[in-house]
């Protein structure tokens, strides 16, 4: 197994720590074919990509372009922030974006108290205290995941099952239907070889992802390796390694729509 691409990695516009050009050469190096700069969505308080800074970037992409050869593609891992399915990636910020990633995180604005109640704080208490999860916290986050895959053009979804607890067949058979990715994350072991199998069945398709917050992670696959190893989903069923490159939905989108 070779990765062919990395999708989801982090540089100091976010949470990173070294610029869009090392994590491209490091691409490079290693033989990838394209390589996501995913940085933190908009409304994360802490890390997010700032609107003012997207020019920037552009600029640091085209020259990252440039000098590797690479296909260096400008994206962002945004935010769910309803339980309606909304994000934080707003369909007038989808002209400065390649890429769309979506994914749970904590310390962001989120459209009400009660979305930030139900999808973020329930889920983070009981992985905090290593709590089953109820089914009504099971439900809500099921809801907000088919919600938003069925409301955006998401492309890939990022380490799901990470500290949120949904349905994975039901999340899994929406991507399935929509044409969105689901992630093998390989910063943190987020799902277990059962769990990978069971979304496999829908026949959802994935990407590995090193989720690198440093270049020296980029292309990292040690943790899909084992736990694929364990699981039985075929290989043909993940669609950035050996030579294959993913067919996305955001770029779709835009040509029809933008």
């Amino acid at each position: 197994m070779i990765l062919t691409a990395d999708y989801h990695t982090h540089t100091p516009y976010s949470h990173g720590k070294d610029t869009v050009l090392d994590n491209a050469r490091a691409a490079k190096k290693i033989g990838l074919k394209e390589i996501g700069i995913t940085d933190h969505g908009l409304n994360h308080f802490l890390f997010g990509l700032k609107r003012k800074n997207l020019p920037h970037l552009r600029k640091e992409i085209d020259e990252a372009k440039k000098l590797t050869g690479l296909n260096v593609l400008l994206g962002v891992e945004s935010n769910l922030i309803s339980i309606e399915g909304a994000t934080d990636l707003k369909e007038n910020d989808f002209e400065h974006f390649d890429l769309y990633l979506c994914g749970i995180h904590e310390v962001l604005k989120y459209n009400s108290f009660s979305d930030m109640y139900n999808i973020m704080l329930k889920n983070y208490m009981a992985y905090k205290f290593g709590k089953k999860p109820s089914q009504k916290i099971i439900d809500n986050t099921t809801r907000a995941y088919i919600n938003a895959i069925k409301n955006n053009p998401i492309d890939i979804l990022t380490h799901v099952n990470y500290k949120c607890y949904c349905n994975l067949e039901d999340v899994a058979k929406c991507c399935a239907d929509f044409g969105t990715y689901i992630e093998i994350n390989t910063k943190k072991r987020h799902i277990s070889a059962e769990e990978l199998n069971l979304m496999a069945s829908t026949g959802v398709r994935f990407v590995i992802d090193s989720d690198a917050h440093s270049a020296d992670r980029v292309g990292d696959i040690k943790i899909a390796e084992e736990v694929l190893k364990e699981a039985s989903v075929p290989l043909e069923q993940i669609d950035n390694i050996d030579g294959r490159l993913p067919d996305f939905r955001f770029k779709e989108y835009k040509i029809r729509h933008i």
